[in-house]
């Protein structure tokens, strides 16, 4: 058996090696994975609905659920109903969350700093190239049904 791991294990393992040296530094905000993790995603996405959430964290809705109450009994995030529809709630940061976010990306940077020790800053701009060519061509290939033909030969 070949020593060398599959790009798959290697993208996998420095994935989770990353998470657990953010957590490591997290840990004094008081904040679970998934409770920062979702701060993060709504960042960049205030006002989207919780499903639209949950789907772009990829958990079911009802563990969303349970992880924006934590948030709002701390006072981080909100729920605002939809305007034209009573069912759809719509989520945004709270000014409380910003300072923690701030940190959080600072933590981020440590990290990613240690991470990247060694390696020019060419290198750098090539990983992140590479890395979102390989995301681009991966959410690509997703949109497209495998063939049934495909997946007998693998």
């Amino acid at each position: 058996m070949n020593a060398t791991p599959t790009l798959g294990f290697l993208l996998h393992d420095v994935a989770r090696l990353l998470r657990k040296r953010f957590e490591q530094r997290a840990k004094c905000l008081g904040l679970t994975r998934s409770q920062w993790q979702t701060l993060a995603y709504l960042s960049n996405n205030e006002g989207i609905h919780q499903s639209g959430l949950a789907e772009i964290l990829e958990i079911e809705p009802i563990t969303l659920v349970r992880i924006l109450d934590k948030l709002a009994e701390r006072g981080l995030i909100e729920r605002r109903q939809h305007p034209t529809d009573r069912r759809v709630w719509l989520l945004y940061m709270r000014e409380e969350a910003h300072p923690l976010l701030a940190e959080m990306r600072e933590l981020g940077d440590v990290t990613r700093g240690e991470a990247l020790v060694g390696v020019s800053a060419e290198q750098r701009e090539q990983l992140y190239q590479i890395l979102s060519e390989m995301k681009t061509n991966l959410v690509q290939a997703c949109r497209t049904p495998v063939e049934q033909d495909e997946m007998n030969d693998g």
